[in-house]
Formats: C-alpha cells, sequence, structure tokens
C-alpha cells in the first residue's frame, strides 16, 4: 500500500483515549491508515513506497474535523445573500438597511432580510415605515431564533391577514395593537401564511444556497453538519429539498458531509400488510440512515413548542416577566404523539424541537412510548435545545440514552433576554452541559446557526465560559472545559449522529477529515479559543480549504 497523504510533525488530538495524541498520521483513499509507529511498516519496510504527497504540519494542532449537529445549511446559505439585520440596534438601522439596497429589487419583488434580532433592538418596527422605505414592495423579516417573521403592510395583504384579525392559527399569533391591527408580527404557525406565498422554491437557488454554506463551514473547520429540518414546516423550503442536497452534491459544491432531518409535516400515512405497524413515513418507505458518509437522511425533525426568545416554549411555570403565560405547544398533544409514534413505526429515529420544560417532558414521554410500541430507531433519538432542563429530566433522558442537544452560545448572544424571561433560579438549568456529562450522556456540539454565531471554535469557547452579551455569568454549573467541548464537537457530534464508528476520531479505520489549527486549543487562555486561525480543512484526505507545506 502507497500512502495518498502522510502527515508529520504535528500536534494531534485523537479523540481516542487508548492513544490521546500523536504527531503524525497517514491516510489512503479518504480514510486514515495509522497514527505514528503503525505507519512505520508502510514507510520503512522492504516493500515501502513513498507517500504520493507529504505535509510538514510545523508543529501545528490537528483535530478531527467539526461536526454541527442542529444547524439550517439551506437557511444559512441565504443569509449570506439577504439583507444583513444583525446590527441593527434601532429602528432606524432597519429602514436604513432596507433603503441602502431597494433599489437592486423591481418593482413586486419580495425585500426578504435576514438575522434580526429583536432583544437587542431599542423600539419596534413599524409596519407603515417599512412600507414607505420598501416603497410598496413586499418585505420580510426573518428573526433570528427561526420562531417569527416581522413584516410590513404589503405582505400581510399578500398573505391574506387581515388588518384587524378576529381569528388566530393554532399554534401560532398574529400580534396585534392595543387597538386590535396587526403589527406586522408573525409567531410560530403564524409564519405559515407569508411562507405559503414563497414557497416552494426552486431548487437551483436552494442549490446555491447550500453551496455557499458548504464553502463557508470549511472556513471554519466544519467537515459535517446536520441540517435540522428539510421539506416542511417553517425552516423548509421545498418538499423537494433532498433533490436540492442532491443537486448540489452532484455538482461538486457539496464539500462537507452532510445529514439531514425530515421534518415531520412532510411525512404522510403509508399503507402497508396487516402484520406492518401504523407508519408514517415517505413512499416507498425511505427512512432515517438512507444515504452514505456523503449525504444521508438522518431523523424526523418535530416541533413541540417554541422559543425562549419569543417566552413561547412550553414551560410548567409562568414567565418572569409574562404573568399567566406559560408559553404554548405547536399543536394538539396527542395528535402529535400519534404522529411521533407512527413516524418510529416507519423506521424514523426522532429529533424533537423542545425548549421549555413543560416540552422535554412531553418528548421523554413520547420518545419512551415509541420505543416501548416500536423498539430503538436506525439512529440515536434526540431532543433539541433544552432551554430549560430539569435535573430529573436528565436522569430519565439518561436512562433513556436519549440525545439532548443544546447550544451553548445562545448565552453568548441572548443570554441577557433569556435571563429576564426565566429569571435566575430557571436560568441555571438552562442549555446544560456539565449536568449531561455528569450523567454519562453523549454531549455533541451544534450552534443552530443561522439563529447564532455558527463557528465550532466560537461555540467551544462558549461551553467553557457560559458568558452572556454582557459578559455576566449565566448557568455556570453548567461549564466544561474546553477538552470537553472540543470533545463534544468532533466524538460527541459523531455519536449523536450515529456515527461514532466512522467519524470524530482520528484512528485507524475512520474517515478522513480533520481540521489544522494555529494554535492548541488547550494551550491558550479560554478567552482566546474563538479567535485560533483555521489553517486548513481536510474532508475525505482532500485539502478542501486553506494549505499545508507539502514536500
Amino acid at each position: 500500500m502507497r500512502l495518498d497523504t502522510l502527515i508529520h510533525n504535528a500536534q494531534i488530538v485523537t479523540g481516542d483515549p487508548n492513544r490521546p495524541t500523536a504527531s503524525r498520521i497517514g491516510m489512503w483513499q479518504g480514510l486514515i491508515v495509522g497514527l505514528d509507529e503503525q505507519l512505520d511498516p508502510l514507510l520503512a519496510g522492504p516493500d515501502a513506497a513513498a507517500p504520493a504527497q507529504v505535509f510538514d504540519a510545523a508543529g501545528a494542532c490537528i483535530v478531527a474535523g467539526f461536526n454541527d449537529v442542529h444547524a439550517h445549511s439551506v437557511w444559512f446559505g441565504q443569509t449570506l445573500i439577504e439583507i444583513d439585520l444583525a446590527e441593527a440596534k434601532t429602528p432606524d438601522d432597519v429602514y436604513a438597511a432596507i433603503a441602502s439596497r431597494i433599489n437592486s429589487f423591481e418593482r413586486g419583488d419580495w425585500v426578504i432580510c435576514s438575522n434580526f434580532n429583536p432583544l437587542q433592538m431599542t423600539g419596534s418596527v413599524d409596519r407603515d415605515r417599512l412600507d414607505t422605505v420598501a416603497l410598496g414592495r413586499p418585505v420580510l423579516i426573518k428573526h433570528r431564533s427561526g420562531h417569527a417573521y416581522t413584516v410590513n403592510g404589503v405582505a400581510l395583504s399578500l398573505a391574506g391577514v387581515e388588518d384587524r384579525p378576529t381569528e388566530q392559527p393554532e399554534g401560532g399569533e398574529i400580534v396585534t395593537d392595543e387597538t386590535g391591527r396587526a403589527t406586522g408580527l408573525l409567531d410560530e404557525n403564524a409564519m405559515r401564511a407569508v411562507q405559503d406565498l414563497l414557497q416552494p422554491e426552486a431548487l437551483e437557488p436552494v442549490a446555491d444556497a447550500l453551496a455557499a454554506a458548504s464553502q463557508h463551514y470549511l472556513t471554519e473547520g466544519l467537515t459535517s453538519v446536520t441540517d435540522a429540518g428539510i421539506a416542511g414546516g417553517w425552516i423548509g423550503h421545498t418538499p423537494r429539498e433532498f433533490a436540492a442536497y442532491q443537486l448540489a452534491a452532484d455538482r461538486g459544491l457539496l464539500k462537507h458531509r452532510s445529514q439531514t432531518m425530515i421534518t415531520m409535516d412532510a411525512l404522510h400515512e403509508l399503507p402497508g400488510h396487516t402484520n406492518d405497524p401504523s407508519a408514517r413515513g415517505l413512499d416507498a418507505g425511505i427512512r432515517s440512515g438512507v444515504g452514505d458518509a456523503r449525504l444521508q437522511i438522518g431523523p424526523v425533525k418535530v416541533f413541540t413548542d417554541g422559543s425562549l426568545l419569543g417566552a413561547t416554549a412550553a414551560m410548567t411555570e409562568e414567565y418572569a416577566h409574562c404573568q399567566h403565560n406559560h408559553g404554548y405547544m405547536q399543536g394538539d398533544p396527542e395528535t402529535m404523539r400519534a404522529n411521533v409514534i407512527d413516524a418510529a413505526g416507519a423506521g424514523w429515529a426522532l429529533a424533537l424541537h423542545a425548549i421549555g420544560d413543560a416540552a422535554i417532558d412531553f418528548a421523554i414521554e413520547t420518545i419512551t412510548q415509541a420505543r416501548r410500541i416500536h423498539g430503538p430507531g436506525p439512529l440515536p433519538d434526540r431532543i433539541e435545545h433544552g432551554g430549560v432542563v430539569r435535573d430529573d429530566q436528565i436522569t430519565l433522558m439518561a436512562n433513556q440514552n436519549i440525545v439532548l442537544v443544546p447550544q451553548p452560545y445562545f448565552i453568548s448572544v441572548f443570554g441577557e433576554g433569556m435571563f429576564h424571561n426565566l429569571g435566575p433560579d430557571r436560568a441555571t438549568l438552562s442549555y446544560p452541559a456539565r449536568r449531561l456529562l455528569d450523567a454519562g450522556m453523549i454531549l455533541p456540539g451544534s450552534s443552530d446557526r443561522p439563529v447564532a454565531h455558527g463557528a465550532p471554535l466560537a461555540v467551544i469557547q462558549a461551553f467553557a465560559q457560559r458568558l452572556t452579551e454582557a459578559g455576566n455569568p449565566y448557568g455556570i454549573n453548567d461549564r466544561i472545559t474546553v477538552a470537553e467541548a472540543l470533545h463534544a464537537y468532533t466524538v460527541g457530534s459523531a455519536r449523536a449522529t450515529g456515527w461514532g464508528h466512522k467519524k470524530g476520531t482520528l484512528a485507524s479505520g475512520y474517515l478522513a477529515d480533520l481540521v489544522v489549527l494555529g494554535a492548541h486549543p488547550l494551550h491558550v487562555n479560554v478567552a482566546e479559543v474563538a479567535h485560533i486561525p483555521i489553517v486548513a480543512t481536510m474532508v475525505g484526505g482532500v485539502i478542501e480549504y486553506g494549505q499545508l507545506d507539502a514536500h
């Protein structure tokens, strides 16, 4: 065997407890062949041949490729193209951002803005001012939470929303002012009225968005990403969304490894033999696990409640500053439970979005019941987010081997607002990490990008610091070390997605996905971790970003 690639003179963090560090790594046909002395027979034996390419890492740190198990790749790719409101602090900032780009839109085009964070705003965006600044065009402002839109009067009219609505959608709200007039804020399922006008989106621009996202991922060392909901719901873009993934992959534009969750409302009742269980799925019985290491269908994604940012997550106790408001579920709980159980009957792994502790109660009970009837799924069952998680719930999840997928970077950008909504006691239960590890659970790395910043090193730093945007400590009982956070973004993520046997660890037989870092994350101050440069990103033994010195 002639190695395709040899990297030497490196500080390799393997993620393998039996061999935690190494200095050399060899690759062949996209796989890791060995480390250090394991390579000697190939390099120094009587039949040895020089590797096709040899790289000197010059002492750089190498880790397994980062793996974000909960992001939204199409949505993120679109934010790289749409009007960016990430820095908008006042309504005038919003109007100015739109005005600066308005001449690039044809009359009648939708003016779409992304990354809007109402928690950092002083004042509210006015629907009538949006009408004026957009020169009669419909305006759609996507909130970073993904759980709300702000639109102007033109958009409301096109969507068929009455100026003074008399009915509200189930699991959502058309927000009105004190006179009963629609403000332009659409929460949760109320967003569907606008989405029905804009979707389904064409496959070509969806594939283009994926390409933009994929290229960006490489610059941050991301080699694997799970898209947490495609083909339906308010996060889907077209019922053919997986075909857009295939299109991007066929064109060589999908540089990272992708796992996609299909949303529950994209599934339907499946007929079958009388001996088959009641099932909800896709035609032909396609289910979780279809695909390969490059592109795979993951769990079914189920929305059970809302968000902490909008105080719509379902809580067992009322919000600290919203008297009598406990949030709400996204639909009738028993209907949701029946659908989840039928999806499990069709062979789907389960991924239930649950942020409030009442929703987490529902998710644990539902996953447990589905397993009792149908047994474990083909991939790990998961609960996404965990905005408020009680200790008794962690015990139940640990006993059931349910994976909880928290997003610690939420604390860095939304912490002050979440603390205000939850109060000091429940903030200590928010987006856990230390408590999960202490309970023996899998802890993966994730961002929910573009809801929050998605660079893995920044999220790793947030895992360890747990500081709000104002620099205040937030739930410090759940702090973990940088080493544990690095393990989460590699080994933990691989296990959470059902790939712990093939990636996330730098060891013989594993996929040759790795990242070369400009500094060792375990040797710098924790406050500097997010600023470590990405020297190179390698997927399947191929350098897809950056460079190393070859000889």
